[in-house]
């Protein structure tokens, strides 16, 4: 009888490294994903990510896409509860993938995997999963998620998937990062008027430095407030640092 995680011979994996392709927008995040579904007998894909910086008690897993639809938020609470905390500290150490298996005993991975993954204890979820950890720095790092009640996945499939998940989480923080970017880009006295201003420098010493009057500085401020779509002055030189306009 063959096992459920074996991939059908004579069928060779649709997922190639070789053929590793970049999707730019959502709709191609969500289209890999769906493919990567299909491919490993799964019923539903999710993609979870680390919010929060610092100390791991100011951090929390979050899901931020998935297919579970008008069950999203119950299911991604249900797998953070359960297994969350497991999570976040193996991504801390470890780029091995994680798998569990759900009520059926032989929901989930080939012997063959072992060695490849870390494996949670059985049962706990009503369902098999597989989640391919990613870690991009500060930022952007998190988990691609694969549920299903049997899934078929064996060592060269779980290689070619862990590259599309990395590809995934690149294509969501830079979709991140193109919505932080200002419609209109800030001209060359916006710019060094945040630059002043983020040195600690008032309006006034900003004008003098500059050979403008105090009121053009606080225009210049202001509209660059705006491009950048902050609240507030203080807001608006973190985007800055952010994006790059200042140091």
């Amino acid at each position: 009888m063959e096992h459920p995680f074996s991939q059908p011979k004579g069928e060779a994996p649709e997922i190639r490294i070789s053929k590793l392709s970049r999707p730019k927008r959502t709709t191609d995040v969500v289209a890999t994903l769906q493919h990567m579904q299909k491919v490993a007998g799964a019923k539903n894909f999710a993609v979870f990510r680390i919010l929060g910086q610092g100390l791991p008690s100011a951090r929390r897993l979050a899901c931020t896409l998935s297919s579970w639809a008008s069950e999203t938020e119950k299911t991604a609470r249900t797998l953070v509860e359960t297994h969350g905390e497991t999570l976040m500290a193996h991504l801390e150490t470890s780029m091995l993938p994680v798998v569990w298996e759900g009520d059926d005993a032989n929901s989930f991975i080939a012997e063959e995997l072992a060695s490849f993954a870390l494996r949670l204890p059985p049962s706990q979820l009503p369902y098999a999963g597989i989640a391919f950890p990613v870690r991009l720095g500060s930022s952007g790092n998190g988990f691609v998620v694969l549920t299903g009640d049997f899934l078929r996945i064996d060592t060269d499939l779980v290689l070619d998937m862990h590259m599309r998940a990395g590809q995934i989480m690149v294509d969501l923080l830079a979709a991140d990062e193109k919505r932080m970017q200002p419609a209109e880009a800030l001209n060359d006295r916006e710019i060094a008027c945040l630059q002043m201003a983020g040195d600690g420098c008032i309006s006034e010493s900003i004008a003098e430095k500059l050979g403008l009057s105090v009121h053009t500085v606080n225009a210049y401020l202001g509209t660059a407030t705006t491009k950048l779509d902050a609240v507030n002055r203080v807001q608006a030189i973190a985007k800055a640092i952010r994006l790059g306009y200042i140091r």
